[in-house]
């Protein structure tokens, strides 16, 4: 269910983003309430998703999602332009959402790198 909430949130997210950039600096007041509503739906999900899985590796799969997700459409919509660098760069984002996910939830704790205590007196 967490990932279905998440999912939901990265969406909500990316509309409104982009309900943001058609606002032209809130010049075009019919895409304000839209931004809006996007923003809170996105944040509400993303508070739900939190209550079940790790806060590192859900905010790392909404913003590496989000940015790919934007970067696409600001091309489709807007003529963004994407170069070589760009493009490697998300394929990084991509990679490190990717890895983020495979990991163990626990390896994510704090002290879970540490060397376990030693026994005894040696």
């Amino acid at each position: 269910m967490h990932s279905i909430l998440l999912g939901l949130a990265i969406m909500a997210e990316v509309a409104a983003t982009m309900a943001l950039k058609q606002s032209n600096g809130f010049s075009e007041p019919v895409w304000i309430l839209p931004a809006v509503v996007g923003y809170l739906a996105a944040f509400g999900c993303f508070a739900v998703a939190l209550t079940s899985m790790p806060t590192g590796i859900a905010y790392a799969t909404w913003c590496g999602v989000g940015i790919i997700l934007i970067t696409a459409l600001a091309w489709k919509i807007d003529g963004q332009k994407v170069n070589l660098t760009g493009l490697r760069g998300m394929g990084l984002v991509i990679l490190g959402v990717a890895l983020m996910n495979v990991v163990p939830s626990g390896s994510l704790q704090p002290g879970a790198d540490a060397a376990p205590a030693r026994q005894g007196g040696a």
